[in-house]
């Protein structure tokens, strides 16, 4: 999740946006850059690396312009690199651009200015923008901006500086943050608050399809339409530390309300015309034929999420899927070999086991298939295919949007995979599309419903020991449920498949107990209720977590979280949500660091 920050007054412009964009490092970058008009000249200065670099290159130049646009670039399309950091300038270098979001119809929108004669020198979809605004650009900046957001298909937050204007820029923006800070003779834009807090505590908060034109003595507002709008003043009276959450207590929390946006970055811009495109997989269905069995290898969340990758590649593309924890693979002598695909799970992509496991698996002729978030990273450089999640980067520790966007992927691999076999016709492959773009509103009502969780864990949240049981899909997902509660709340728990209570677990059943029961798979609703009748016998505390429509797990279970009726196969996208706001909630009544879990890192990057 890159940040803005935009500058227009009396002063100087570019330590404003470096100490700005400083005050956005926590959302994680690869490179950054500014952007300066100094009343003669546009002056771009951009690198990879940490703030310090581009420190020490502005120091070099002599930019003392009032205009400038500042940006730190968490890379989705293209490499981190000098030519794909931003700022980007269009052809005519009159144009200068940053961008936050994914705009989905970059390529056709490149095509059309190559073939307008634009020539292109990142590997971005921002660079587009740019270019674009400079087509369109007759002298009116706004117009050209509007003209510009018309044709964009995606997310985007702007930021638009032009060299015939010396008095004013532009922004905009859709389903990516931005807001508006209002100085005294001067004024900012920012991704989020905490870059402009130390000049201003008065913003406008921005509706999506807006177009923003500011000076340094003023600003206005302007709808899809070209209609004035407007705002009214948000006086922000949060410290600093809670703007940076954008407002949300913790980093946590407020990454699980980035699920539904993050699972939409992720599927909506690999469906075209109602098939899955997959740019940087290659597999053919000639390689197919070769391929007769797959590996999926990963660590903590990544490998239940390949658990979950496990029962959907087997179901749709009847192909046979053997799970490995990474830390285990290579130690075990493994049978892989070049009629094998390893698909490798990660968010950092510099997972040290996992990294290791890929490694033996290319050495032993394999092809590698790799799903990871971070572009650029080690996994992505060394692997055959590639499928970024673009989940954006998490700082709490214990992966929530990561893992659904990771889900997310390997469903877009299984549909990819089976449809190349021909083991699903078109109408199959629609309905289950369908089901896939419908999970973000789906995800969005369980958060709605988030209290419901919150009063359950203030019951029970000094339990000792806690049991997840689930069958099929649904012992995916408590897996990833019991780790999550452990990661964050040091209490003991536990996953096991639903048919193995009667074979030892039981006995561990008393008085008290807490039992999670995610039900999502219809043909195993009766066996679960069975399984929850078994505990409750006991003594057990049941909560449940089940689509709408299975109204009679109410009977069974002492309290029933609901998730919108979801097809089955989809369902653990939708249902890990309630699983980690229960982890969240119960942690919090504990008074625990939700963020940073004691003994945990990020990254794993040692053995």
């Amino acid at each position: 999740m890159c940040g803005i920050v935009g500058y227009i007054g009396d002063k100087t412009a570019t330590p404003i946006l470096i100490n700005g964009l400083k005050k956005l490092e926590y959302r994680g970058y690869d490179s950054a850059g500014v952007a300066i008009y100094d009343s003669e000249d546009l002056k771009v200065v951009k690198c990879k690396g940490r703030l310090a670099c581009l420190e020490d290159k502005v120091n070099v130049e002599n930019l003392e312009g009032k205009i400038g646009i500042g940006h730190t670039r968490w890379a989705t399309h293209g490499e981190p690199n000098d030519v794909n950091s931003h700022p980007h300038l269009s052809h005519s270098g009159k144009i200068a651009v940053v961008h936050n979001g994914i705009i989905e119809n970059y390529m056709k929108l490149k095509e059309f200015l190559q073939s307008q004669g634009y020539e292109f020198r990142s590997e971005t979809d921002t660079e587009v923008i740019a270019h674009l605004v400079d087509y369109y650009y007759k002298g009116d900046l706004v117009k050209a901006v509007m003209e510009t957001v018309d044709e964009l298909e995606g997310s985007y937050a702007l930021g638009v500086i032009c060299k015939d204007c010396d008095d004013k820029f532009v922004a905009a923006r859709k389903d990516s943050p931005l807001i508006v800070g209002l100085g005294k003779g001067e004024n900012f834009i920012a991704s989020d608050i905490p870059a402009i807090l130390e000049h201003t505590r008065d913003i406008y908060i921005l509706e999506d399809k807006e177009v923003i034109v500011l000076t340094k003595d003023e600003v206005k507002v302007y709808d899809s339409l070209g209609a004035e709008v407007k705002k009214e003043i948000f006086h922000v009276n949060w410290d600093v530390s809670s703007a940076e959450k954008g407002g949300y207590e913790h980093f946590m929390m407020k990454e699980m309300f980035e699920e539904p946006k993050v699972i939409r970055d992720t599927i909506n811009p690999r469906i075209k015309d109602g098939k899955i495109v997959l740019d940087n997989i290659k597999l053919t269905a000639e390689d197919l034929k070769n391929i007769d069995k797959i590996y999926i290898v990963a660590c903590g969340t990544a490998c239940h999420a390949g658990v979950v990758g496990k029962y959907v590649i087997e179901k749709l593309a009847k192909i046979p899927v053997e799970v490995d924890v990474a830390s285990e693979f290579r130690y075990r002598d493994p049978l892989v070999s070049d009629r094998n695909l390893v698909i490798i799970i990660s968010q950092s992509g510099e997972t040290l086991d996992t990294l290791a496991a890929l490694r033996e698996a290319k050495r032993r002729g394999a092809r590698i298939l790799s799903i990871v978030n971070v572009v650029g990273s080690s996994i992505a450089r060394e692997s055959n295919d590639i499928l970024y999640t673009w989940a954006g980067p998490e700082i709490a520790v214990a992966s929530t949007k990561a893992y659904n966007t990771q889900l997310a992927a390997i469903y877009l691999v299984a549909l990819d995979l089976a449809y190349k076999k021909g083991q699903i016709d078109d109408k199959e492959l629609g309905r289950i599309i369908e089901a896939l773009k419908g999970i973000p509103d789906s995800v969005d009502k369980v958060l709605a419903n988030k209290e419901v969780i919150q009063k359950f864990a203030s019951r029970h949240y000094n339990a000792k020991s806690i049991f997840f049981i689930g069958r099929g899909l649904d012992y995916a997902l408590s897996m990833e449920g019991s780790l999550k509660l452990k990661e964050i709340s040091y209490i003991h728990s536990e996953a096991y498949a639903g048919g193995e209570l009667k074979h030892g677990t039981i006995a561990l059943i008393e008085k008290g107990t807490l039992v999670v029961c995610p039900i999502t798979q219809d043909t195993l609703v009766d066996k679960m209720v069975s399984n929850i009748k078994e505990v409750k016998a006991r003594g057990a505390v049941v909560m449940a977590i089940t689509q709408e429509k299975n109204t009679e797990i109410e009977k069974s279970a002492d309290i029933v979280v609901t998730i919108p009726d979801v097809d089955p196969l989809v369902a653990p996208v939708v249902a890990v949500t309630p699983l980690q706001l229960f982890a969240y909630y119960m942690a919090i009544e504990k008074g625990c660091d939700v963020d940073k879990p004691r003994n945990l890192a990020k990254s794993v990057t040692v053995e």
